[in-house]
């Protein structure tokens, strides 16, 4: 499929539906905002810290003030996740709930709840607002006729530099200075997190489809911020040139909205741009692994989810 992907062309019409993305203030969130705005959404919601960044989201909108929503979330704060699904989202439908918010190859550090900074804020923060807000799907994929309710984690083919046990639970609340890798094998370890947990959440619940993207190495901020080294690193990844936030965000939108999503799944771990099924590694594709995050994850935000 590649990046002929045309976002203007081939977004079907969103009428009726309500979408939230996490991390939609810049970058892929920014662009895949943008492109969902154009094709007739009943709302947007979404999430950020940088309250005038969100201000510039809105002006670029082509919905009115009363279509799209921002909403203040620090997503390494489960209070401020908790916040945002109680106070600040309205509607009694979601149809489309995109998983975006994240940080890339970041000093050792601790989240506000004391987690390590990259899992708690990929993995964690992400998923405890979809467990707050995942009764509000079910009842969309249950009531509204013809729901197509989805889940998308934005993920990184950068999973792969997890620890050699996948996800090291015995030190998620800790700063994990000692892993071998550092700062990647903590990144590595975050983004295999959203793979895993995308997977579980489909087996759990099969009326959602759930699945995780790899939006290609993109030019954004978290890029240009890293250092000489990484930086390095990180261009060696990309040898035909790094994508633009507008080109990441097609697999986020083709993920989002395709026809033919369902049907490409089979035993894909998760999608590189764009639409196409990357297999993944065996700790991808591990369900007792996968089970075992999703019950931690699920345990430390303190949801239950009925049928889960």
């Amino acid at each position: 499929m590649g990046l002929s992907y045309n976002p203007d062309t081939d977004v079907p019409n969103l009428a009726g539906k309500v979408i939230l993305i996490t991390g939609g203030t810049s970058g892929i969130g920014k662009q895949t905002i943008l492109a969902l705005a154009k094709h007739n959404p009943s709302h947007i919601y979404f999430t950020g810290r940088n309250t005038r960044a969100a201000t510039e989201v809105l002006s670029q909108s082509s919905l009115s003030p009363a279509e799209i929503t921002f909403i203040p979330c620090d997503h390494s704060s489960l209070e401020s996740i908790r916040l945002a699904a109680e106070t600040h989202f309205k509607h009694n439908r979601l149809d489309i709930f995109i998983a975006n918010a994240g940080i890339l190859a970041v000093p050792p550090g601790l989240t506000q709840d004391g987690y390590e900074i990259q899992f708690g804020t990929n993995h964690l923060g992400n998923a405890a607002l979809l467990l707050r807000l995942l009764p509000v799907m079910l009842r969309t994929a249950r009531e509204v006729p013809d729901a197509d309710v989805r889940f998308v984690a934005v993920t990184s083919l950068g999973y792969f530099t997890h620890p050699l046990n996948g996800i090291d639970f015995a030190g998620l609340k800790t700063k994990q200075e000692k892993l071998l890798l550092g700062k990647w094998a903590r990144y590595g370890q975050s983004k295999l997190a959203n793979v895993l947990f995308a997977r579980e959440l489909g087996k759990r619940f099969p009326q959602i489809t759930s699945v995780a993207v790899h939006p290609g190495v993109v030019k954004t901020e978290m890029i240009a911020g890293l250092g000489v080294l990484d930086g390095l690193l990180t261009w060696g990844m990309s040898p035909l040139g790094m994508l633009t936030p507008r080109e990441g965000a097609y697999n986020t939108l083709w993920a989002a909205t395709a026809a033919d999503v369902r049907g490409r799944m089979g035993t894909a771990a998760l999608f590189e741009p764009v639409g196409r099924p990357h297999a993944g590694s065996a700790q991808c594709r591990s369900d007792e692994l996968a089970g075992r995050l999703w019950e931690w994850t699920v345990e430390e935000v303190g949801v239950e989810v009925e049928g889960a």
